[in-house]
């Protein structure tokens, strides 16, 4: 169940502040890098300085933040380049997972790159000189950030927007918590839905009237649960034309898998032979699949979901993923004619339908806690584990 938040304090400031004002105050900020398997800290936490208003933006006091980071492979090391989120973090093995970890940096190197924070809820603390008095947003109002190219780390107790158009404000019915899932992870895996969708009506088509379409969902964490509420959604009117599978790499996953109706589990125990598993996925999925749904995916997963894809399917994965192994699967992929499709993180307008869907409650949102900001080392550890389930959110406290 989820943690809820309790009620914040009024902020006092006032409605229009000037860009060139300082607050001379520190603010708090975190770093989360590499998890390393010889247990070095990967939790930092440094003060720095409350960044000034834009003129034409915001400041926003951040209240909540999705513990996660997702790398992307950069040659820069002082990028901040997180850009959504999962629920575990893992290395290139079986575990339930939404990313695999990356190679870590040499020890005392600071992998800059894994700033975390692209899933961020707060509220708008002040504007700047430029921005008009006839705008939608207020003071005090509680908002979610859409991750555009060039969005600050959000692992901070205050971040400036430089164009109102990237926040989008909750309904008074959504908690902070439930917010700061939406920006990145559920959007990505919103995203996917989508193209899945596209894929699937494309087939029914092509096929005769009594034809069914196969979609094999690979893990329950954090991605795999948004996108499993999110297809139930937008594949309501097809229930009789689509079929869902849950692959499931651990036990408690069978439990949560369980919660949806007209879902198939199947469990990949890596204890059996890789024959033995696909048989096992096919007999669960009732034959080849058309499309399967893997953010997260290992080498050994992805041989595994292409034997069980039939001709003309379609594996989607993130770009990352599809970065490190589109290289040594496109051959195989073009030879069984099939397809290794990368995401997208999802359009604005996108997010904008999210939040409603959420808010109205056509879409449920996966089980998530909150920890409080301080607790994010411990936080990291067990995500290291696959401890939380669902979601985790770290929360900021107001600054005083």
């Amino acid at each position: 169940m989820p943690v809820e938040l309790e009620p914040m304090a009024p902020i006092a400031h006032k409605t229009i502040s000037h860009s060139g004002e300082k607050m001379n105050k520190l603010c708090r900020q975190l770093s989360i890098e590499s998890p390393s398997v010889t247990g070095r800290d990967c939790v930092f936490s440094f003060d720095v300085p409350v960044p000034d208003v834009p003129a034409h933006g915001a400041r926003i006091r951040v209240m909540c933040a999705g513990a996660c980071y997702h790398p992307r492979r950069s040659p820069s090391l002082t990028s901040l380049t997180s850009v959504s989120s999962g629920s575990s973090l893992a290395a290139d093995i079986s575990v339930e997972s939404d990313y695999p970890a990356v190679s870590l940096p040499h020890h005392g190197v600071r992998d800059a790159a894994l700033f975390p924070g692209y899933e961020v809820a707060g509220v708008i603390e002040s504007f700047g000189t430029e921005v008009p008095e006839d705008r939608e947003l207020a003071v005090g109002d509680r908002v979610i950030l859409y991750p555009y190219d060039g969005i600050p780390n959000g692992y901070v107790e205050y971040l400036v927007v430089h164009d109102l158009k990237y926040l989008i404000k909750l309904p008074d019915n959504m908690s902070l918590s439930v917010g700061a899932m939406l920006p990145a992870g559920a959007l990505l895996a919103m995203n996917t839905v989508f193209s899945a969708h596209e894929h699937v009506q494309a087939l029914l088509k092509e096929r005769d009237e009594n034809s069914v379409c196969k979609i094999l969902v690979v893990g329950t964490g954090g991605l795999a649960l948004w996108a499993l509420r999110i297809a139930s959604y937008y594949f309501s009117n097809m229930r009789d034309k689509v079929t869902t599978t849950i692959a499931t790499l651990k036990d408690d996953g069978l439990l949560i898998a369980q919660e949806f109706e007209r879902v198939n589990v199947v469990q990949w125990n890596e204890d059996l032979y890789e024959k033995q598993l696909i048989e096992r996925t096919m007999d669960a999925c009732g034959g080849q699949v058309d499309v399967v749904i893997d953010f997260g995916t290992t080498s050994r997963n992805l041989h595994r979901s292409m034997q069980c894809l039939s001709k003309g399917g379609v594996v989607f994965v993130i770009k990352e993923v599809a970065d490190r192994l589109l290289p040594k699967f496109s051959r195989r992929a073009e030879e069984r004619q099939q397809s290794i499709k990368a995401v997208e993180p999802g359009t604005l307008e996108q997010l904008q339908e999210l939040v409603q869907l959420v808010a109205s409650g056509d879409i449920e949102p996966p089980p998530h806690t909150v920890y409080p900001a301080e607790e994010a080392l411990d936080v990291v550890q067990k995500l290291c584990h696959s401890e939380i389930q669902g979601r985790a959110i770290l929360r900021f406290y107001p600054a005083d």
